[in-house]
């Protein structure tokens, strides 16, 4: 754990945060309290809830994505530190700071940045030719063109399906298949030409190759899983008390975020199902705070790309 980082952060790609007073009001419910930002990303949120802390406060970060921790160095702060990793073990990250149990607040901002789609070298746009990569930290891992290289194609128009919802995954895997059996998939162009010649039905305003790269993107960096893992860990490493805020950006994560919530404030007997059962015997884990929550107008006119966000808070009851 350091609160220091590379020297050099990445410049040009503007970032966004969205949410953000929203979601750092819902958070910061203790200025003293022990908070954990599970997705850096450019830093908005964090300092968004630097701000908001008493000096007895502290805020732990982290990201996977080594330009995340590059962008952390610009904040000198001593209630601040950063750690490289991917947020499912945040778990291990508050056990190792001894906050296991303790802390006043865990926010997720789910999903990819803007620096990174609108980095080519990154792969994660169709807009913006660049290495078809996708890795939210490119040391480790399988990129999106050796995916492509390897998989079946059943395993393909599975993922397209899943991580994608595509109705046409296995018309597209086909046409993916059939072209890499000429030249290996290497440049994010290259996919979408073929993706937008095989598509036989474009959304109107929606690139054809939308849900591919989506779907790509999520096996790449085993996102929901991920997230599942995130859920759960948060739910122990937070106080009772404490408040869980998550940010997702497309159905399939916020309905795992929504049942996640909905479970633990149904809570669990223990007991099989169908038994009669009193109210003290449900022990539930979680209230839910509000309604889910979306940008004004305002935001989305200003931010595009905050049109599908979606905001869930809870509170932890023990």
């Amino acid at each position: 754990m350091s609160s220091s980082a590379p020297e050099t952060a990445p410049r040009g790609f503007r970032h966004a945060s969205v949410l953000l007073d929203g979601a750092v009001e819902a958070l910061v419910h203790d200025p003293c309290g022990i908070y954990l930002d599970g997705t850096f990303g450019r830093g908005g949120h964090s300092r968004a809830i630097l701000a908001r802390l008493a000096p007895q406060g502290r805020l732990l970060a982290m990201d996977r994505d080594p330009q995340a921790i590059a962008e952390a160095a610009s904040i000198d702060d001593p209630r601040f530190a950063i750690a490289q990793d991917e947020f499912a073990r945040l778990g291990e990250l508050a056990r190792r700071e001894g906050l296991h149990g303790r802390l006043s607040g865990v926010l997720l901002d789910v999903g990819v940045s803007s620096p990174q789609l609108d980095d080519p070298e990154r792969g994660f746009s169709f807009l913006r030719d660049g290495p078809l990569d996708m890795r939210m930290d490119p040391g480790r891992g399988e990129s999106a063109a050796d995916f492509l290289a390897r998989a079946k194609e059943a395993e393909i128009a599975e993922v397209f399906k899943r991580y994608g919802e595509e109705r046409y995954a296995r018309r597209l895997a086909r046409a993916v298949v059939a072209r890499r059996g000429e030249r290996p998939f290497e440049r994010t162009a290259d996919l979408a030409e073929v993706i937008k010649a095989a598509h036989p039905a474009w959304e109107k305003g929606k690139h054809p190759a939308t849900r591919v790269f989506q779907a790509l993107r999520i096996q790449v960096n085993g996102e929901l899983d991920q997230l599942d893992a995130a859920l759960a860990a948060a739910l122990e490493a937070l106080a009772p008390g404490g408040h869980l805020v998550v940010i997702s950006f497309h159905s399939l994560e916020d309905r795992r975020v929504k049942r996640f919530i909905r479970e633990h404030v149904r809570g669990d007997t223990g007991l099989p199902r169908g038994m009669p059962i009193r109210e003290d015997q449900i022990e539930r884990r979680l209230e839910a705070l509000g309604k889910a929550q979306r940008p004004h107008a305002a935001e989305v006119d200003a931010n595009p790309r905050a049109r599908s966000a979606v905001m869930r808070v809870a509170r932890k009851l023990a």
